[in-house]
């Protein structure tokens, strides 16, 4: 299974992870920089979304249901994880941004002969 992510709403196929031979050697050292930014906004928010799954749990124990607002932050969390990926494992110079866009990552079944 390959899974693509795109931003905005239009889905676009891509390959999330591709490699790309010419590297910078300034964007290495600003990459440190912004290794620190997003490693900081990552922390914070994998905290509030670890909170709201604690919280989503009791919800689904107590009503049986999950509650879709829970659902939405925990989710954000995972596409801006995968989103700052690339760059954090020196994959690309093309930066994220630090705080966290709306992206999408789509499920795309590869078919193998």
């Amino acid at each position: 299974m390959r899974y693509t992510m795109t931003e905005g709403t239009t889905p676009a196929p891509a390959q999330l992870f591709t490699y790309v031979h010419e590297a910078s050697r300034l964007e290495l050292l600003i990459r440190i920089v912004y290794w620190i930014l997003i490693a900081i906004v990552a922390f914070v928010y994998g905290l509030i979304a670890t909170i709201c799954l604690i919280i989503q749990w009791f919800h689904i124990l107590i009503l049986g249901r999950r509650h879709q607002g829970l659902s939405d932050f925990a989710r954000g969390y995972l596409e801006y994880m995968v989103n700052v990926m690339a760059y954090t494992y020196i994959m690309t110079d093309k930066r994220p941004n630090i705080l966290p866009v709306t992206v999408r990552i789509f499920e795309e079944e590869i078919q193998t002969p």
